[in-house]
């Protein structure tokens, strides 16, 4: 499976002080069926723990997900920052989900060359 993470995901990711390793264990989570909530679509959020703390008041990401091909992570926001995303929001990242799964695997690996797209490996 590719795990993905967009490059806003990325940069907000980096500044919050998420990193791969935090990222790469939910994808595995999710890979294995252990979803916090389905969003609709190929939406899912998934919970991660602050460095240091719990889930609950820890990150909440946004995924565009299809089983045993792909994973991209879209939104990333702290608990604390906000309670949940807007309807506004969850429509134009359900939009933004769908066209990413929508991509051949060709053209994924154009948007990861091309820095639209940061590919995780689990090899580090």
């Amino acid at each position: 499976m590719r795990v993905l993470k967009t490059r806003p995901f990325s940069r907000k990711a980096r500044s919050d002080g998420l990193g791969d390793i935090a990222l790469l264990a939910a994808a595995a989570a999710i890979e294995a069926g252990l979803v916090d909530a389905r969003l609709g679509g190929c939406l899912v959020k998934q919970r991660v723990a602050r460095p240091g703390s719990g889930k609950s008041g820890g990150f909440r990401l946004i995924v565009a997900y299809r089983a045993r091909d792909r994973l991209v992570f879209l939104h990333v926001f702290a608990k604390s920052e906000k309670g949940n995303i807007s309807g506004k929001e969850l429509r134009a990242l359900q939009e933004l989900g769908a066209l990413y799964m929508g991509y051949s695997g060709d053209r994924i690996t154009e948007l990861v060359r091309a820095g639209t797209l940061v590919e995780i490996g689990f090899d580090g």
